[in-house]
């Protein structure tokens, strides 16, 4: 029998046993060798937490719609966990000619020993590109694509709030578009100090700090920043990054928001400072502002070459790392200490 990482209740991970099928037409079989998970949205969704609890996403007229009947519950349990990994083909399907057995390949996939998946969901992994590399392209494609909506240029000064791996490549990746001054906002030294390795300029502690916004001022000669990304969820930060953004400047909520807002006050400097507040950090939002130059195949392939001229770097991203025996004391601890941790892996080559 193979394992699974699953959360069978809001807070409640544990390993389960399953029995993997054969790959049928189209499919292909997936032997595990590195997996992740995505601290942000699934962290809400293992506690039980969802936007789309009472209403659902009505894509044809692009609004929340409500459920009908409406729920009894919260999110369903048991849910898988983990958001990507990379593996070996092991056995392919009928009608399979693009893979390979022996082949390796990654997509967005959860922590889990073995996946039998349509082979559209699973990609040949590039030469030259590590195991560990691979399973950061998720925080990759929204980073790439806040920095691109907040159209950071050469010059400009920018604030990151949140440096969890989202966070961490927007600092990269600002200073690739040509940041002159980058700021990350930040409580947890261990990503902190991964910040300032991977150049940020400065990092506020907002718990030392009780005005971050503020704080960006004053770093900026009290002008504000020209960009500020929000990547870690908080309504608080997200007030925060518009009150230390500069009179026309541009913010952009990467995260996804969850529950009430009543920390966000926009009566404040956003009613005051002409500021452009700019949603398009969701890979799925199709088409993008600038299609059809741009696509998620091309987010995804400028991500894939950066990662691998190295030009976009992982070390210390992946903390802990785990085998699959430890994968559901290690989800919980990340749950319950967030400050010993940057993005948990779970090593399937581990004994």
């Amino acid at each position: 029998m193979a394992l699974e990482l699953v959360a069978v209740a809001p807070g409640q991970p544990e390993l389960r046993e399953y029995s993997e099928r054969e790959p049928g037409p189209g499919e292909v079989l997936v032997r595990s060798r590195l997996a992740t998970e995505k601290h942000g949205t699934m962290l809400l969704f293992y506690h039980g937490i969802s936007a789309m609890h009472a209403r659902a996403w009505d894509g044809e007229h692009g609004l929340f719609q409500p459920l009908d009947p409406p729920p009894t519950g919260r999110v369903g349990f048991p849910c898988s966990l983990g958001n990507m990994a990379v593996g070996t083909v092991a056995a392919v399907g009928p009608g399979v000619e693009h893979l390979h057995v022996g082949d390796r390949v990654f997509g967005h996939l959860p922590i889990r020993e073995s996946h039998t998946v349509p082979a559209s969901r699973v990609q040949l992994a590039p030469e030259g590109i590590a195991d560990e590399a691979l399973v950061c392209i998720d925080p990759g494609l929204v980073a790439l694509l806040g920095i691109r909506e907040g159209q950071v240029r050469l010059g400009d000064t920018v604030a990151i709030f949140g440096l969890g791996a989202i966070g961490l490549m927007a600092v990269q990746m600002a200073r690739l578009a040509g940041a002159l001054t980058v700021v990350g906002i930040e409580p947890i030294p261990l990503r902190a100090e991964l910040a300032r390795r991977y150049g940020a300029d400065l990092v506020i502690n907002p718990r030392e700090d009780t005005d971050p916004g503020l704080r960006v001022r004053q770093a900026t000669g009290m002008k504000g920043v020209d960009v500020s990304l929000e990547t870690s969820g908080s309504h608080a930060a997200l007030h925060h990054a518009v009150r230390g953004t500069c009179y026309g400047g541009t913010i952009v909520p990467v995260a996804w928001y969850h529950g009430g807002a009543a920390e966000l006050r926009l009566g404040e400097e956003w009613h005051f400072n002409r500021q452009t507040i700019v949603s398009g950090a969701r890979l799925e939002s199709v088409p993008y502002r600038d299609h059809p130059r741009w696509d998620p195949e091309r987010v995804e392939q400028t991500v894939l070459r950066l990662l691998q001229n190295g030009q976009l770097q992982v070390d210390g991203l992946l903390q802990p790392r785990v085998s699959i025996a430890r994968a559901a004391e290690a989800y919980r601890h990340m749950a319950e200490h967030p400050e010993e941790t940057v993005k948990l892996t779970v090593d399937f080559t581990q004994p």
